[in-house]
């Protein structure tokens, strides 16, 4: 039996109203308003019919499960993560929550609660990384990429240490390695989310299927001149650090523009000593360039360090690089890109497009593992996403609920054509 999109719409409204305020949605991580939509989320449960026999637990690193047993223990995982950031909109992640597990009753309906294959629903922890810092905490635990010594320290804005607020919600820090336990039988994970950028409202498509998540490379950037009075010292014997960053700020949109999906941004720069009577001595940016592919993201740094050092040079200053994060593209799995592409094709009755995602998923942790991951988009008016004005055409909604019950489908078939 096909999923309800209008179940999902009416129930997505009905979060944002419990968990958001004038300024958006509240869900953020460890905090009393996201375990209020995770208590929300286990009402849902309840009502369920106990016939379809479903199972409920929350791993060792808060990572929440929702199990529908098969004829087999081979699984589909489908997810997405229910926290938001401050302020957040109302469909960042809860859109692929609440449609997987309307997309599970489906198939229980339609199995008699015996699907051939076991079916999880999974609601990561902490995706947003909003309150410490921390991105895609719970799906990493599950991938052992955590990184338990860095994230025991780190604070709020209030000064309460991380490990504290997991504590408060009953995870131990030192034990969330042990979420791996929950990979054992993943055949697929498929996640639906909005894209949170504008490419498919430019080319007027509701849903696109998703190649991958980029690799990302973020550097502190430091430019050392000549602290010097502004009245006094003429230009030409000038050492300005700030010229030479402001000139490479520039630069690497063209850097960026020499590739088609590429994008450099230079997010932040402080200047010392900061006055506006002082030529600047010290300037320090920082720089996130992103690529699918890897060889083009180590294009991007290269010519970007070139251009930083030339720029150095003519304004007579130096130079120096520091890395913040490198994080390899993960590409998703060629087989179920294609599956995806189907589903939108049936759903929609026109072309599928096919697009990178830029920001990181919970759906990059999983595929790491070897594990056959894909990725859904659905179109996000103006682009727009952290932020109370996101929102997605309601018939989008309707026709990616359908789409993402097609590709679940699909993806059944697929893992039952797999040799054990």
């Amino acid at each position: 039996m096909p999923a309800d999109p209008s179940r999902v719409i009416a129930n997505l409204r009905e979060l944002a109203a419990l968990t958001s305020d004038a300024n958006g949605a509240q869900r953020v991580a460890f905090t009393a308003t996201w375990q209020r939509a995770r208590d929300w989320f286990a009402d849902k449960l309840a009502e369920l019919p106990a016939s379809y026999r479903i199972e409920r637990h929350r791993d060792a690193a808060g990572n929440s499960w929702v199990t529908l047993p098969g004829a087999s223990p081979k699984s589909l995982v489908l997810g997405s993560h229910l926290d938001s950031v401050p302020n957040g909109g109302w469909l960042d992640g809860a859109l692929g929550v609440v449609t997987a597990l309307e997309v599970l009753c489906g198939i229980a309906r339609d199995s008699d609660g015996r699907p051939p294959f076991t079916i999880r629903v999974v609601d990561w922890a902490d995706e947003e990384g909003a309150r410490f810092g921390r991105s895609l905490f719970g799906s990493s635990a599950f991938a052992g990429t955590h990184t338990i010594a860095e994230d025991r320290a780190r604070t709020d804005a209030n000064g309460v240490t991380m490990e504290a607020a997991l504590a408060e919600c009953g995870i131990e820090i030192d034990r969330i390695g042990e979420a791996a336990s929950e990979r054992s039988n993943i055949a697929a994970y498929l996640e639906l989310h909005i894209e949170q950028g504008p490419v498919l409202e430019r080319l007027g498509l509701p849903l696109g299927a998703v190649l991958g998540t980029k690799g990302v490379e973020r550097h502190a950037i430091t430019f050392l001149g000549e602290t010097a009075h502004s009245g006094s010292t003429p230009m030409a014997d000038r050492r300005d650090a700030l010229a030479a960053a402001a000139r490479l700020a520039l630069e690497i949109r063209p850097i960026a523009m020499r590739h088609t999906d590429a994008v450099c941004t230079m997010g932040s720069l402080k200047t010392f000593p900061g006055i506006v009577t002082a030529v600047v001595g010290r300037a320090e940016a920082t720089l996130d360039q992103r690529d699918l592919d890897a060889e083009v993201l180590a294009t991007l740094l290269r010519e970007a360090q070139q251009a930083s050092r030339r720029f150095a040079d003519e304004e007579r200053c130096t130079v120096e690089w520091s890395r913040i994060l490198s994080i390899e593209p993960v590409p998703f799995h060629p087989e179920l890109i294609e599956l995806c592409r189907e589903a939108i094709v049936e759903t929609l009755g026109a072309p599928a497009h096919s697009l990178p995602s830029g920001p990181l998923h919970d759906a990059a942790e999983v595929a790491r593992l070897g594990v056959p991951t894909v990725m859904m988009f659905a179109q996000s008016l103006r682009g727009i996403s952290h932020n109370k004005i996101e929102d997605t055409r309601e018939e989008h909604l309707s026709q990616a609920v359908a789409a993402f019950d097609r590709l679940a489908a699909k993806t059944i078939a697929w893992i039952e054509s797999q040799p054990d």
